[in-house]
This record gives C-alpha cells, sequence and structure tokens, in this order.
C-alpha cells in the first residue's frame, strides 16, 4: 500500500497548493472590495473559508503519522464545501460581463480584480474540489479494503460459539 500513501501525499500536496491559490486570489478581491457589504461578498467570504480551512487540514493530514486514510468522511465533507464554493462563484461571475465561464482566450493577470483572476479562482476551487474527492475515495478505498481482510478470516454464518459461562474478555 506504499503506492496509496504517496498517492495520498500528493494529493495533499496539490490541495494545499490549490487552496492557497484560491486563498490569495480570492483574499485580493475580497482586499480591493473593501466598503461594500458583507452580504454581497458572502459567497468570496464562504470561498475563503473554506479555503482557510482546506489549507489547515491539508498542513495537518500531510504529515506521516496522520496518513490512516480514517478521516476520509471529512475529506468527502471539504469537497462538498469546495463544489458548493465552485457553484457560488460560477453563478457570481455569469453576470459579470465576463462572457463564458469556460472561454480562456485574452487570458492575462495585467490588473487586479479582472475577469481572468476570477476564472482562475473559479478553476481552482474546481481542481480543489476534485483533489478532496480523489482523497475520499481513496481513504474509503483503503479503509474498506483493509475491514475486509480482517473480517475474511470468519466465513459469513459460521460464528464459533461461546458457552454461556465463559467469560467473554
Amino acid at each position: 500500500m506504499a503506492l496509496a500513501e504517496i498517492l495520498s501525499m500528493v494529493l495533499r500536496l496539490a490541495e494545499l497548493a490549490f487552496a492557497a491559490i484560491v486563498a490569495g486570489l480570492n483574499g485580493d478581491y475580497l482586499h480591493a472590495a473593501r466598503g461594500a457589504s458583507a452580504w454581497d461578498l458572502g459567497r468570496h467570504i464562504y470561498t475563503e473559508i473554506v479555503a482557510g480551512l482546506a489549507i489547515i487540514f491539508a498542513i495537518l493530514w500531510l504529515f506521516p503519522f496522520s496518513s490512516s486514510f480514517i478521516h476520509w468522511p471529512a475529506d468527502l465533507l471539504i469537497s462538498i464545501m469546495w463544489f458548493v464554493a465552485f457553484g457560488l462563484l460560477v453563478d457570481w461571475i455569469g453576470g459579470r460581463g465576463c462572457g463564458y465561464i469556460f472561454d480562456w482566450d485574452g487570458f492575462s493577470f495585467r490588473d487586479t480584480a479582472s475577469c481572468a483572476q476570477f476564472k482562475a479562482t473559479i478553476a481552482f476551487t474546481f481542481l480543489s474540489a476534485i483533489c478532496w474527492l480523489v482523497s475520499a475515495l481513496l481513504g474509503l478505498y483503503w479503509v474498506r479494503r483493509h475491514t475486509r481482510r480482517s473480517t475474511t478470516a470468519v466465513t459469513p454464518g459460521t460464528y464459533p460459539r461461546r458457552r454461556w459461562y465463559r467469560s467473554r474478555v
């Protein structure tokens, strides 16, 4: 299972990098939009919170002693949070005059808070969601595989009988 551990570490590094990129690009937009109401910036604040949580958990779960794969439900939850952030950002950019969301012609980083910056934020949000989902699936696979190995020693329906007077300890 060394391949699974290596893949998990690569995914954690990608999750960390993508979350840092989203936090930086989105934080730059939030800084430029200071003074606006929190209601108008709600989806960006949510995305920043998800990016911060993803950075914290990716760093914590990157350490070798925590590579037990048992935290796959949290990976799945963070993946769902990233997909929600992706949907919110795609819905927001639709009315901004930036063209089709997946049209990457004329992509440049010349000015701040540009359409290119928003599209890059959306792209890295999606990539992070996919990485967290793959981590969750890898963890689920690993856990299911290792629990099957421990239960295959006893065939179904042929459990050893215990006498009523023997201790179960």
